[in-house]
């Protein structure tokens, strides 16, 4: 009976143990810059704060009984982490669509709870089902110059909503996209998950600096693979 009850209240702690993002938090802050940009080179010669990083959340991995939020950061800071030791451990190279075929994105390499996820799982099939935000599209990012720029700290609990919010308004407001009110040259990632978006112009419209009309033209800029260093 005493085994019974020290196991009822040790369980709690394992279900709701969350990660702490601090080691994350200020590899962000060393390796990349205000713009997004990835110190490749330098991240890669100094590997251990990355191994430790990798390792804090290989150790923690979400449960359901996680608040939604708490969730929700881990998933945006895993996809971008797992990206970025990606590139790290391919470091030179130019594009990420120069690896696995131009398939990397389907490779099952990251080990969470004993299970393998590629970063195409995590993207869909995590994170767009289960929370069905379009601001998520501007938060994770893909180590291309055309992605939304990675942020230089880490999601938590606490942040995630206002800094969906504001990734979102900084991309669109950005030079990756060009709005006027009759036309507008935007980001692919509009095209390619537009499912997500419902109608562009509505969803534009709530982050934009310019007032678009329903029956402005749509362009969709070339997308650029070039790594984002």
């Amino acid at each position: 009976m005493r085994h019974l009850i020290i196991i009822a209240f040790l369980a709690p702690i394992w279900l709701f143990a969350q990660p702490n993002y601090a080691l994350y938090d200020s590899l962000l802050q060393k390796y990349v810059s205000s713009n997004g940009e990835v110190k490749y080179k330098a991240l890669q010669a100094e590997r251990a704060i990355l191994d430790s990083v990798v390792a804090q959340f290989q150790a923690v991995a979400p449960q359901k009984e996680w608040p939604k939020n708490e969730r929700l950061a881990y998933w945006i800071n895993a996809y971008n982490l797992f990206t970025v030791q990606l590139i790290v451990n391919n470091y030179p190279v130019k594009k990420i669509t120069n690896l696995d075929g131009g398939k990397t994105w389907d490779v099952k390499r990251i080990e969470l709870d004993g299970k393998k996820y590629s970063l195409n799982q995590i993207e869909n099939e995590i994170l767009r089902p289960q929370f069905k935000d379009a601001r998520i599209h501007f938060a994770i990012n893909c180590a291309a110059e055309s992605c939304p720029p990675l942020h230089n700290r880490a999601f938590t609990a606490e942040n995630v909503q206002s800094l969906l919010d504001k990734r979102t308004r900084k991309f669109i407001r950005s030079s990756a996209n060009t709005l006027t009110e009759s036309n507008i040259k935007i980001s692919k990632i509009f095209d390619w998950y537009s499912s997500d978006f419902g109608d562009i112009v509505t969803f534009l419209n709530k982050y934009a600096s310019v007032k678009i009309k329903t029956d402005a033209k749509v362009e969709y800029k070339d997308y650029i693979w070039n790594i984002n260093e």
